[in-house]
């Protein structure tokens, strides 16, 4: 979700806006003020109606963001981050930082948004009765409650990611006591799903509903991305089981010093060498000052690469997250996407042993899959 801005923050959980979201506020609003709303009042002048559908617009941004909400506290009672929730084209998202421990916790997780949206349902439907008589009221509190049921129906099909996938995944896990293959399943029904909203969109292309047509295929599109990554983090979240960081780190990780210029690193370790990541140290292996990536380089003007130390930009010590050489790889992994970090200096004690890089496990999966194992 790059490219987002933070709009506020609810229970510590930044909320924030993808550039995207203004697509699918403006065709909302376009679709309220010159279908819905004129049929409705058609005494209202244009921008009355579309005043009107704008302010419909945002309320309904904030259904979204409640049933996001409602995923997230259910979270943080399970124990499990949220980092953030974001709207963005095709709705929100709720960025969680770790699985479920068990299937009844990601049961509940994965209901909380739908009942959220039912309950928002009851809500606008209720406000409806009351707000009859009022004009210019009635109509955006019916269209909210119909929009927040379908938003709740809609996430309730069993695909991955949708909520009812991970209702699915929850249901797998409890019967087969294996997230893994329940995450699997889940994968396969959400390309099922995403593949039949691409051929739902191409017939009504063809029946001459182009705009709905090309909607439903790029929902489709999406889901499909989704559930296919999905499929390929569990495969490889399987394929590490068991599998420690001493197995996979580099025991020879390249050492440098503080007072080495940028410039001569970039020419004569990244550019020649092709090296990515470097420890820092002052006097041998067990002195650490930090750790220096292309990012931290990349950061730097290249008029001041022959001007500054690699001390001057390296992650100090103190900011560095460290893991040891028996921590599994998944949870050695799950600590660098807590950090946002690509690499870890791997200690024992106050000994440095090496580094772990992401590129390594890439490469440790690459092997893996070449050799058959």
């Amino acid at each position: 979700m790059d490219g987002s801005m933070k709009i506020g923050t609810v229970w510590g959980i930044p909320i924030r806006l993808h550039g995207s979201w203004f697509i699918i506020f403006f065709l909302v609003s376009w679709s309220l003020a010159s279908g819905y709303l004129p049929q409705q009042y058609p005494q209202l002048s244009v921008p009355a109606l579309w005043l009107l559908g704008a302010l419909t617009s945002l309320l309904f941004a904030v259904s979204v963001v409640l049933h996001e909400l409602g995923h997230s506290y259910f979270a943080l009672r399970e124990r499990v981050p949220v980092r953030s929730v974001t709207l963005f084209i095709f709705g929100g998202v709720a960025h969680i930082g770790k699985e479920p421990s068990s299937a009844g916790a990601e049961l509940r997780i994965a209901i909380a948004g739908p009942l959220t949206s039912l309950f928002l349902a009851g809500f606008f439907s209720l406000l409806w009765l009351l707000d009859r008589p009022f004009p210019y009221l009635a109509a955006p509190s019916e269209w909210l409650a119909r929009i927040n049921f379908t938003l709740a129906m809609f996430n309730l099909i069993p695909g991955f990611p949708l909520d009812g996938g991970r209702v699915l995944r929850a249901v797998i896990w409890r019967l087969s006591n294996d997230p893994f293959k329940a995450t699997r399943w889940a994968s396969v029904s959400g390309q099922f799903v995403a593949f039949g909203f691409i051929g739902w969109g191409i017939f009504s292309i063809f029946s001459g509903n182009f705009f709905n047509g090309l909607w439903l295929i790029f929902i489709g599109w999406f889901l499909q991305n989704a559930a296919a990554s999905t499929y390929a983090q569990t495969s490889m979240q399987h394929a590490l089981r068991g599998v420690r960081v001493s197995q996979v780190m580099n025991h020879n990780a390249p050492l440098i010093s503080p007072d080495m210029l940028v410039g001569d690193l970039i020419e004569q370790r990244v550019l020649n060498g092709g090296q990515r990541a470097f420890l820092v140290t002052g006097c041998g292996r067990e002195d650490l000052c930090g750790v220096v990536t292309l990012r931290e380089m990349g950061a730097l003007p290249q008029n001041r690469w022959y001007t500054t130390q690699v001390g001057d930009v390296m992650v100090p010590y103190e900011r560095l997250v460290f893991v040891g050489p028996d921590t599994p790889l998944l949870d050695a992994l799950q600590k660098m996407d807590d950090a946002d970090v690509a690499q870890m200096p791997v200690v024992q004690g106050n000994m440095v042993l090496g580094i772990l890089t992401r590129d390594q496990i890439l490469r440790y999966l690459r092997v893996r899959a070449e050799i058959g194992v």
